[in-house]
């Protein structure tokens, strides 16, 4: 992402710095990176969406992404929601994680983030709480749903009907009648353009749509139905299979995960 921007942040009197950005449901802060700063994005309302090039995070409020300095990036959000992000100073924080870390937030954490942002805190009340906060950031293990980005302009339309319908139930054979090549082709410039084939692109496409309405506290069954599943089952076999955890248990953070599995049939 060439075209990405450096985003400042202002300097603090301890490590931390907390910013707090309201979100209109769809707005996408462009791509940019913070080159001195660590950030740790969480939705203090709502549900966040945070991208990495092809890889995709849905933030609740039982959890943050910790983004290493110089990482580029882009959030927002499928509905209106509040981004907080706390900076961390990088040559005042110890904290060494290298890549995009999923954190749980629990009461506590979330306090403290709300405790940081108040500006009339005193300077040693403030060096306090950003010790516990420190303390209190978990990894919590997690498989991100990647969708990468095909570049084939006949890809590209497939692709686009499926980002704008998940649910849309046509099969590879009708998608490649739609764009005008055959069934064999469609199948080997996927593969080519993004690294999997149909179906587990699309089954990526799918969960990474599910996740943000399964947050917002819809059931499963309707948000299996909204995005293309026949079943519940069907849907949690698929999630599961592909993230190694239940949709639970991957949003409130108590995770137990096991390897995802490697899919070639169409889920």
């Amino acid at each position: 992402m060439t075209d990405a921007l450096m985003g400042d942040v202002p300097a603090g009197v301890g490590a931390i710095v907390v910013g707090t950005f309201p979100l209109a449901s769809g707005q996408w802060f462009v791509p940019h990176s913070h080159p001195r700063h660590h950030q740790l994005a969480w939705a203090r309302r709502g549900v966040l969406g945070v991208a990495v090039d092809d890889v995709h995070w849905v933030l609740p409020r039982t959890r943050a992404l910790w983004l290493p300095a110089g990482i580029v990036h882009r959030t927002g959000a499928t509905r209106d929601a509040v981004l907080c992000s706390l900076y961390f100073a990088q040559d005042r924080c110890d904290q060494d994680w290298t890549e995009p870390t999923p954190v749980g937030v629990d009461g506590l954490l979330a306090h403290l983030i709300g405790y940081l942002g108040r500006e009339e805190l005193h300077d040693d009340a403030r060096l306090r709480a950003e010790g516990v906060v420190l303390d209190l950031l978990h990894p919590l293990p997690a498989t991100p749903i990647d969708v990468p980005d095909p570049a084939d302009d006949r890809v590209r339309a497939v692709a686009d009907a499926l980002l704008a319908e998940p649910g849309d139930p046509r099969s590879l054979e009708a998608h490649a009648r739609a764009v005008g090549v055959s069934r064999r082709t469609l199948t080997r410039l996927f593969v080519h353009d993004t690294g999997m084939n149909f179906d587990r692109w699309r089954t990526h496409v799918r969960l990474r749509a599910a996740l943000p309405l399964l947050a917002e506290g819809q059931p499963v069954s309707r948000v299996a139905h909204t995005v293309g599943y026949a079943t519940p089952s069907a849907f949690l076999a698929a999630f599961r299979r592909t993230v190694g955890t239940s949709p639970g248990r991957y949003l409130h953070g108590d995770a137990i995960f096991e390897a995802p599995v490697a899919t070639t049939a169409e889920e």
